[in-house]
């Protein structure tokens, strides 16, 4: 057979990332702990390639290289982000569409904040995006209880402890004061994914959360999305994003 004519190979790692089942790294530790097989042969060698017509198989199960998807999705307040609950209340799975494959959310939004959750079966882009590495930017309109002083918000904007450590500083835009409500309102940019992050660092200051909505992630925006509404990502956006996180195109 010509150099030409040889089939196309890739390390089994890859292969197992490809399938949708989870991120590359992940699919190193699936070969390291003997769980993954190659033409019925268990596999442990990180470097291991294999071919097109090579039948990988991991727990017993053949994989196939799936169709990869890239949503944005508004997240409504009130539905957790996980696909099963087992206290039954209703999660993010009752919003997304049928393709075959499992969609998985990228992050958390807790179950009273709404707004902007990317949802993929790319389980490398995934990993990627929630890396702090990449540090992309998370926006939210915050409405909180009381007036918040400029002393306050400079707090939130040099870094505030929460939970044993020191948040990264946070870029604040104030918004406007109800008065009728005593609330204020303003947006909140952040880099990290501290779990409640936003909210702790409110409480933090005095001023617990009201409402809170994410309306950015990266150059992606909320605007245009209703609550439960899904938007497949163009390759254009999908490009952009994967260039954001050190993804080819």
């Amino acid at each position: 057979m010509s150099k030409r004519e040889a089939p196309e190979l890739e390390r089994l790692h890859v292969r197992i990332a490809h399938s949708g089942l989870c991120s590359r790294r992940a699919a190193e530790k699936l070969i390291q702990e003997a769980r993954v097989e190659v033409n019925d042969e268990v596999i442990v060698e990180l470097g291991h390639k294999v071919g097109p017509e090579d039948v990988v198989k991991v727990d017993g199960i053949t994989i196939k290289e799936a169709k990869l998807y890239t949503l944005l999705f508004h997240k409504p307040a009130g539905v957790v982000t996980t696909l099963f609950d087992p206290q039954n209340r209703p999660t993010i799975k009752g919003y997304l569409p049928n393709y075959g494959v499992q969609l998985k959310p990228v992050g958390r939004l807790d179950k009273d904040t709404d707004g902007l959750l990317i949802v993929t079966n790319d389980g490398e882009l995934a990993l990627r995006v929630t890396h702090p590495r990449y540090g992309l930017e998370k926006e939210y309109q915050v409405i909180v209880k009381g007036y918040p002083q400029e002393k306050d918000i400079d707090k939130l904007r040099k870094g505030i402890f929460i939970e044993g450590g020191k948040t990264q500083p946070a870029h604040v835009e104030f918004g406007f004061v109800d008065d009728r409500k005593e609330t204020t309102s303003f947006r909140m940019t952040i880099k990290e994914g501290r779990k409640r992050q936003v909210r702790l660092m409110c409480e933090a200051i005095g001023h617990p959360v009201v409402k809170l909505t994410r309306i950015r992630i990266g150059p992606f925006l909320l605007k245009g999305l209703s609550p439960g509404e899904c938007r497949l990502m163009g390759k254009q956006d999908l490009d952009k994003l994967r260039k954001l996180v050190g993804l080819d195109v």
